[in-house]
């Protein structure tokens, strides 16, 4: 078995989890086969000193076929 792994930016207004699961959610759509989420970096867009947007940086692992 061969993976490849790419690397994707997920965001969210709710939080850090749903930013990644953004991130798996959308690799799906398109990718066969994930076998795991690695995550690397959470940043966030702060505007009037509130956060409004989460983002998780994650490495997606797949099959290659």
């Amino acid at each position: 078995m061969v993976l490849k792994v790419i690397e994707l930016v997920g965001s969210s207004s709710q939080s850090w989890e749903e930013a990644t699961k953004d991130a798996v959610s959308k690799a799906q759509e398109t990718v066969k086969e994930i076998k795991g989420v690695d995550l690397i970096a959470q940043t966030a867009v702060v505007k009037d000193g509130k956060i409004t947007e989460y983002r998780a940086n994650v490495k997606i692992g797949f099959v290659v076929e």
